[in-house]
């Protein structure tokens, strides 16, 4: 039997209350249809409001859904669109270089795979990463990419302890270093990855801008080996993960631009 988390699970039925027909709702009525003590229900909004999940409207009486709310659905939301409209993409830079590649997406202090294109050599096939796969930000080469517009301060904020943990002897062991090597690849404007999180997996990644500019995901090509193969880097390799990855960015700017014109025309009738 799976074990649930009360607390956890009441916040959640309280969030779930709210909706476009409702978006405005008060303790006593939350109360009402939940079952809950009027205490219960207090506690939970207190602590909702103060990670911004919900906000006091109507002279602090009644509640709404918050920021947080707003930033959790845009993530995911972005994150959709993203594998949408990167399959197709990462697809064909799979085709012309044989490798198996993804898309990549930054979460915290961990990158998401949302999107993936296996390789179909046979050699290649032991490249295991999945849609939904987790790995530490500071020691993939994804995540060096996602990092280049954060300042030392911003990345520190995400990394306050002295010492990152090394998977590899070429992982990054501080922020200092961390923060070298991204300025390196954002001066380069892709990252090349060599055993830095896994030995014997290398990777190429260039990063994807959305219509402001800013770093929201990476197009990547991994094969299992140390090292890239120079023949690979020679054929092109770097070029087409870049072009990859620049593709990308034009269609999310374009897909922005549509829905700005979209809510334009709405905000009209």
């Amino acid at each position: 039997m799976s074990e649930t988390v009360p607390g956890l699970e009441r916040g959640l039925k309280i969030l779930t209350e709210f909706s476009a027909r409702e978006p405005v709702l008060g303790a006593p009525e939350l109360t009402k249809r939940l079952g809950f003590s009027r205490s219960t229900v207090f506690r939970l909004l207190q602590t909702l409001e103060s990670l911004k999940f919900v906000e006091r409207v109507d002279k602090d009486r009644n509640f709404s859904l918050g920021p947080a709310v707003l930033q959790l659905g845009y993530g995911f939301l972005a994150s959709m669109d993203i594998a949408c409209i990167g399959q197709p993409v990462i697809d064909s830079l799979r085709d012309a270089t044989g490798l198996a590649c993804h898309v990549v997406i930054r979460d915290g202090r961990d990158i998401v795979v949302v999107a993936r294109a296996p390789s179909h050599l046979p050699h290649f096939r032991s490249v295991k990463i999945n849609v939904g796969t987790r790995l530490p930000a500071h020691a993939a080469t994804h995540g060096f990419a996602l990092m280049a517009d954060l300042t030392f301060d911003e990345l520190r904020a995400l990394y306050p302890e002295r010492n990152l943990r090394r998977f590899t002897s070429l992982t990054p062991g501080t922020v200092e270093e961390l923060y070298d090597r991204v300025l390196e690849d954002a001066r380069r404007g892709y990252s090349i990855g060599e055993s830095s999180f896994e030995s014997g997996i290398s990777v190429v990644s260039a990063p994807i801008r959305d219509a402001k500019g800013k770093f929201v995901a990476v197009a990547t090509a991994t094969l299992p080996a140390s090292k890239v193969d120079m023949v690979l880097l020679e054929g092109g390799l770097v070029r087409k993960v870049k072009e990859a990855a620049d593709v990308l960015s034009r269609r999310l700017s374009q897909g922005a631009q549509v829905a700005s014109k979209d809510l334009e025309r709405a905000e009209l009738q």
